[in-house]
């Protein structure tokens, strides 16, 4: 089985990218998904986030509220840390579960997408990883299109290392400003370049699936 880790910065194109590939079959998990199970009520992660942030980050309903713990972690490296140190470890365990078992299935790709795969050095679990990414103008119109303001944006890119870093560390770099075909091209080809579908008539040189 190959096994791909994908990721990029905020805004820049992940989302599309696990839909596309869910529903050409490819076996997906989505590490943003898993870090909100993994906080429903009643989940150890939850109470631990309680005890370290205070009652205040949950609703009168026992529910994680996210707003205020984002607020909050945001703001401040050090809370953003001890929150991370409180969930990663737990998503990982939870994605490598995963792909162990579509190992066992014998499924012939899987992809993790994970925001924080360099970050988190999760990198030497997979056979190859992709980046997807766009120009900072655009990352800039797609999560103001979210309704973030500029603060909020700061603060998210922020969090993360540079897109250009991320590019430079990725085997594949798909490069998501042109739109849905090409970007969905692009992920084709890397598919195919992996052996799970019929090689493609282009070669797709190493840290570059750009048209």
């Amino acid at each position: 089985m190959k096994v791909f880790g994908l990721t990029g910065g905020i805004g820049m194109g992940k989302s599309t990218s696990d839909q596309w590939l869910r529903e050409r079959g490819v076996a997906v998990v989505d590490t943003d998904l898993l870090a909100r199970q993994i906080v429903e009520p009643g989940q150890p992660a939850l109470e631990e986030i309680k005890r370290v942030f205070g009652p205040e980050v949950l609703a009168p309903d026992g529910r994680l509220r996210r707003d205020e713990l984002a607020r909050r972690v945001f703001a401040d490296a050090a809370a953003r840390k001890q929150l991370e140190d409180l969930l990663h470890p737990r998503i990982r365990a939870l994605w490598l579960a995963q792909v162990e078992a579509w190992h066992a299935e014998g499924k012939p790709v899987a992809v993790a997408v994970i925001p924080l795969l360099f970050e988190t050095n999760a990198a030497s679990h997979f056979d190859a990883t992709i980046c997807v990414a766009c120009s900072a103008a655009t990352q800039q119109k797609r999560l103001q299109a979210r309704g973030w303001s500029a603060g909020q944006i700061e603060q998210r890119i922020g969090a993360q290392w540079p897109t250009e870093k991320k590019m430079a560390l990725a085997d594949f770099v798909v490069w998501t400003e042109a739109g849905l075909d090409v970007h969905a091209v692009q992920l084709e080809r890397i598919l195919k370049n992996s052996g799970v579908a019929p090689a493609h008539d282009l070669v797709l040189n190493k840290r570059a699936a750009v048209l």
